[in-house]
């Protein structure tokens, strides 16, 4: 798909692009929608981007990364979507970077990074929201007691997607209870958390089965003893260091938005000027191009402020309403796009081999994760406008 080059919204990163696009070609659509059908982990998909060090963009080179910062992250996720495939299998191996890199201590840097690097070890799994908080993260139930040396750790969380198969995860547990913390955001706190070692010693995991192949579960904390060293950083400030990955992570999943939407306005445009009915390609038609070209315009847009919010964050700023306002933005295009690209292939964009029902089922969910589009215009009518709060 061409477009006007006014400037490039991120330069000097088209050989990342071009590398991550040659490791794509390697899984076509036949190889996600086995997996789509299976409901398998896509994991040779995953260990490819691993051996050619995707996965590691964000670890710094002392550690055996790439040191890249969020804006190649960011490019590498764009294109793999881009290129038809999903990186929802491995992108929190990004957006987790933030905390643990801004707050984890030394000795957990070394202890992990370098495997994460080398791709010994999968940290892909980010367990926050609960069954009766959802987006409400100050409400979490489940709590991490100290006793001794151990923190003795009990709950469940739900949507935690990979567990299954992550060797690590991140958790968000309650050290203090609310009614005894000076702030509603104290009293939460970080865990970085082998999980090798505890499934089966009072962690249980189960699948979810979804609409689309998210490998997402729901996973029990039966009086789990984890080594007071598991903490990051200070106790009971746990949830601000989460804040700024979940602004990594709004802006990641944001570029994997742009990525869909490109995939769809080519696939889309494609079919409209191959497609001959009553003699003429139906491109040639307003109905089939104006949707397309609306599309194509809100993805310029969507795309400056995906990128815009990246820079923002490499800069060392926590770009809130620009990361929540990219996502919102690119998952709206994305979705924009899913739809001009199903109507315009009619019959055959429900038939499995197009891949478009794939890819559509895929997109629609970021109308809703990881934080649906009605909750960012809340935080945008508060924080940008200066509305009452109205949750």
């Amino acid at each position: 798909m061409s477009k006007p080059s006014v400037y490039d919204l991120n330069a000097g990163l088209q050989e990342i692009r071009d590398g991550v696009a040659q490791v794509c070609r390697q899984f076509p659509g036949a190889y996600w929608r086995r997996c789509d059908s299976l409901r398998e982990y896509p994991a040779e998909f995953v260990n490819a981007l691993m051996k050619e060090g995707y996965l590691a963009a964000m670890i710094p080179e002392e550690f055996g990364g790439s040191g890249l910062n969020l804006t190649a992250a960011a490019v590498i996720l764009e294109e793999v979507h881009r290129n038809g495939c999903n990186a929802a299998a491995c992108h929190a191996q990004m957006y987790t970077m933030g905390t643990v890199l801004r707050h984890g201590s030394a000795e957990q840097k070394a202890l992990y990074l370098p495997r994460i690097a080398d791709g010994s070890l999968r940290l892909q799994a980010f367990g926050v929201t609960e069954p009766t908080s959802g987006t409400d993260t100050l409400a979490l139930k489940t709590t991490a007691r100290r006793e001794g040396d151990f923190y003795v750790v009990n709950g469940q969380k739900i949507w935690t997607s990979r567990a299954e198969h992550s060797d690590l995860m991140l958790l968000l547990a309650r050290t203090a209870p609310r009614d005894q913390v000076e702030t509603r955001t104290d009293g939460l706190s970080v865990f970085l958390l082998d999980l090798r070692a505890l499934v089966g010693q009072g962690v249980t995991i189960r699948p979810i089965r979804t609409m689309i192949n998210h490998s997402t579960t729901e996973v029990f904390f039966d009086d789990v003893r984890i080594p007071a060293s598991a903490l990051i950083g200070e106790e009971g400030k746990g949830f601000r260091y989460i804040l700024s990955g979940m602004n990594a992570e709004r802006i990641l999943i944001a570029a994997e938005c742009i990525g869909d939407a490109k995939w769809f306005l080519d696939k889309g445009s494609a079919y409209a000027r191959d497609r001959i009915v009553f003699g003429a390609p139906i491109g040639k038609n307003q109905g089939v191009q104006f949707p397309l070209a609306r599309a194509f315009a809100h993805l310029m847009a969507a795309e400056a402020i995906v990128y815009r919010a990246a820079a923002l964050y490499d800069g060392g700023q926590d770009p809130g309403i620009e990361a929540n306002s990219a996502k919102l933005l690119a998952a709206d295009v994305s979705w924009e796009a899913a739809e001009a690209c199903l109507q315009i292939h009619g019959g055959f964009g429900f038939a499995e081999d197009y891949d478009i029902e794939r890819k559509f089922r895929e997109t629609r969910l970021y109308q809703v994760a990881p934080i649906s589009t009605n909750l960012i215009l809340c935080f945008l009518a508060e924080r940008a406008l200066g509305l009452p709060k109205s949750y």
